[in-house]
């Protein structure tokens, strides 16, 4: 084992003294050379988090770190502590003139660990962070570690992306092997690769910049005293945890710039680096049995990082999800998002390969791996090396499942292949052939029937989102298994009430060809008889619509908005939302998403199909123009039947579109495997 942990810690001498390049130039750091001239820090008196920055000297650096938690600050209410471990320089007297800040020092040199406890016994915070002085903070920084402890079940402890000043990642989580030597997940590699641009469990954080509930911290006794100075204490306290059986979440939304090395040096046989050794022997004294359970020391990288076994499921779907373009994308993120919660791993791959920045970080924050170009290979590429570790693959949409499925079935023999219909294409198809009485689009609805139905006997399983749908294929395909899973929608309640709210929205974009349809009719029939007997309520239209249409639809009244990234301030402003679909399939996510905030509908009976909806109860149903704009009218000025119509609508979205719902159908489609242990502690 000597030899292993020698080889290791040579290993990361050799990249530590690699050359560097200058820092990035897309940073925006504070400098350490800038005059000092007093300011101040955030500081409640009443701090949900902690943040504890132990010094020892070294000032410019610590002041840098302290201007960058002023510049970036934070929406969650804290307070900052620096312990002054004795510094030799004139830190104290400097830090001092720094308004907000809570400065304590100890009376003689305790080490980074006694330092860190002494901020821990003194703090007032729910949450502690244990900040490295020679790091500089960016937004979002502390706000998003916050989001793991509400949004990852049993969190204990969570710990930032690490990058050098020279913009190279330093440390996506911690790796720990069974020899107890450990190893940087993403050591000088991209930041940006989507690899580590996704939250994970990890084996450990670094304390360069770690958050853990207060009670927990005092529960398992704080920093262990035996690595004093420093040193292996982080991988400690993270075992700590897990043994309490609490994890320990990598978050890569929380940024930190980190110098390394400012403090202690590199040097692992000089000052007080030389623990780092001496510290990995005693570590896996301490946590012997706990280390049979890690991987062994030749591991690959890639492979060790997954070795608690969470099941392995590959999503495939036309289009990487973006929550602020249609409601499938919502749909399949909220679906990603339980699949997490329910154990199991997940990788996604748009058929294009292709995804944005953004949507790689919308991934990321439900615990998903985009896999996407330039980073990853094709899917033909990618199955035959990652093939035999999935348990599941889902294929989104016929067009997508069709050309997909023999290669999964040839490279992922033994998993669980799922069709997720999204919606019956060829049932919209037919409903838009008869709509426009189009006998091509009738012909192509014909040929997605034989293949849709074609795919759903060679899958496992097939996903619908609407009960009608269910039942239809229930008759078409007896021996299919068919398994309802609809829209998934958090329940926001209503915010604002009846006389607080005016005008009408409707929530759809052109590239989607019902909504177009349901845009132009609303513009041209049914608005405009809204219009003249109520000329000050106004009509908000949101969602992707290209600038030749949006020319034809400027009429009195009308305001275009096109897409936005948040619908709540309409969802909480508007008095009504409207769903004029004249054809389609599946289940709206327009009405939903409605529904959810509180906010009462006016739809065509196609709008609501599927959705277990009842007119004049949960919502006004109308097929034609007249109706349509009769009921709106209605609605508007009906406080009684609005309120009646928003209770009721929440009381739909909780029983069949919530997160308990879908979480209910997930487990019975996807059951864990037999030999998946208790991957969340």
């Amino acid at each position: 084992m000597a030899q292993r942990g020698l080889r290791g810690t040579l290993a990361r001498i050799a990249q530590e003294f690699q050359q560097r390049p200058e820092q990035d130039a897309t940073w925006q750091l504070e400098a350490l050379d800038a005059p000092f001239a007093p300011f101040a820090v955030p500081c409640s008196e009443m701090p949900r988090v902690s943040v504890i920055v132990p010094i020892h000297g070294k000032l410019a650096y610590t002041v840098a770190c302290l201007r960058s938690i002023a510049r970036h600050g934070a929406t969650a209410p804290f307070e900052v502590i620096v312990v002054d471990d004795a510094s030799p320089d004139h830190s104290a007297v400097t830090l001092a003139q720094i308004d907000g800040l809570r400065l304590l020092r100890n009376e003689r040199n305790l080490g980074f660990i006694g330092s860190c406890n002494a901020g821990a016994a003194a703090a007032r915070g729910e949450y502690l962070l244990f900040l490295n002085n020679d790091t500089q903070v960016t937004p979002g920084w502390l706000d998003r570690l916050l989001d793991c402890f509400a949004e990852e079940p049993g969190c204990g402890i969570a710990g930032s992306r690490l990058a050098y000043p020279d913009g190279r990642l330093q440390e996506a989580g911690g790796l720990v092997y069974a020899d107890g030597s450990a190893w940087n997940y993403g050591r000088f590699e991209q930041r940006d690769d989507p690899r580590f641009l996704y939250r994970r469990d990890a084996d450990y954080v670094s304390g360069a910049a770690l958050m853990i509930e207060a009670t927990l911290f005092h529960d398992v006794g704080g920093f262990d005293r035996r690595y004093a100075p420093a040193y292996c204490e982080d991988m400690d306290l993270a075992f700590a945890a897990r043994a309490a059986g609490r994890r320990v979440i990598y978050q890569p939304e929380s940024l930190v710039v980190h110098c390394e090395g400012i403090s202690s040096g590199l040097d692992p046989f000089a000052g007080v680096k030389q623990c780092q050794i001496a510290n990995r022997a005693t570590f896996a004294d301490k946590w012997q049995a706990a280390l049979q359970r890690q991987p062994a020391p030749r591991t690959p990288v890639e492979t060790a990082i997954h070795h608690e076994r969470w099941p392995h499921i590959l999503i495939v779907d036309a289009l990487t999800p973006d929550a602020a373009r249609d409601s499938g994308s919502l749909r399949l993120l909220n679906i990603m998002q339980l699949l997490r919660e329910l154990g199991w791993r997940v990788s996604f791959m748009a058929d294009n390969r292709a995804a944005t920045h953004d949507e790689i970080v919308q991934l990321g924050r439900v615990g998903a791996h985009a896999l996407c170009k330039p980073w990853s290979p094709s899917l033909v590429t990618w199955l035959r090396r990652e093939g035999a570790t999935l348990d599941a693959v889902m294929l989104c949409r016929h067009y997508v499942a069709a050309p997909n499925l023999d290669l999964v079935r040839r490279l992922a023999p033994q998993a669980t292949v799922l069709f997720d219909t999204v919606d019956l294409h060829f049932l919209r198809e037919q409903r838009a052939a008869e709509h426009t009485g189009n006998n091509t689009l009738a012909r192509q609805a014909e040929l997605s029937r034989h293949r849709e139905l074609a795919l759903i006997q060679a899958c496992d399983i097939t996903l619908v989102v609407s009960p009608v749908e269910h039942a239809l294929l229930a008759r078409e395909l007896p021996q299919a298994r068919i398994e309802l899973l609809s829209n998934v929608h958090e329940v926001y309640g209503r915010g604002a009430g009846f006389t607080a709210r005016s005008g009408l929205v409707f929530v759809g974009g052109f590239n989607h060809p019902p909504n177009e349809d349901a845009v132009r009719w609303l513009v041209s029939e049914i608005f405009p008889r809204i219009h003249a007997q109520r000329p000050d309520i106004a009509l908000h239209l949101i969602g992707e619509i290209p600038e030749a249409a949006r020319l034809s639809l400027v009429t009195p009244g009308v305001q275009i908005h096109g897409r936005v990234a948040d619908l709540t301030p309409w969802m909480e402003s508007c008095r009504i939302a409207l769903a004029p679909l004249r054809y389609g399939a599946g289940v709206k996510g327009k009405v939903n998403m409605a529904m959810s905030h509180g906010l009462p509908v006016v739809a065509t009976g196609i709008a609501a199909e599927g959705m277990q909806l009842h007119d004049g109860d949960e919502i006004l149903l109308a097929d034609d123009a007249e109706g349509f704009a009769t009921a709106v009218l209605r609605l508007h000025d009906d406080e009684t039947l609005w309120q009646h119509l928003s209770e009721r609508g929440l009381d739909n979205v909780r029983e069949h579109f919530s997160f308990e719902a879908a979480r209910a159908a997930l487990h019975r489609v996807l059951p864990l495997p037999a030999n998946t242990g208790d991957n969340l502690r």
